[in-house]
């Protein structure tokens, strides 16, 4: 993803649509789109600010998150569940949610799910 333009040149932007020029040929004064001008501008006039708009970041796990005690009374109840099972016993209780999103829900808590395979006990040595 590319990084916002810096507001230096934002504000020098519009110092020169401020100064009478229109925001095309500001726009092509200082390098940028013109719809890049026009977006900042009408920016300031509705918001008064013309600061980039944060990129990025977590936008969906606030639905797992309301639904964490439900997620966790499952899982608790039967802890060799699958994601796969357990993201159909959620949807059973109207919580839709993908398997890697469940994934990532677990990570966030710091929980580990990983179940060791069994193996032989070793004649040499112990296994861990």
């Amino acid at each position: 993803m590319g990084q916002p333009l810096s507001m230096d040149l934002r504000t020098r932007v519009l110092a020169a649509i401020d100064g009478g020029m229109s925001c095309r040929s500001a726009a092509a004064r200082f390098g940028v789109a013109p719809s890049t001008a026009i977006r900042w501008h009408g920016q300031r006039r509705d918001t008064g600010g013309f600061a980039p708009k944060p990129q990025g970041g977590d936008m969906r796990s606030r639905r797992v998150e309301e639904r964490r005690d439900d997620i966790l009374a499952i899982w608790e109840a039967r802890k060799d569940i699958t994601l796969d099972e357990l993201r159909d016993a959620v949807a059973a209780i109207g919580l839709t949610v993908s398997r890697v999103g469940l994934h990532r829900f677990f990570v966030r808590h710091g929980i580990t799910r990983k179940k060791r395979p069994a193996t032989r006990s070793s004649k040499s040595g112990p296994t861990s």
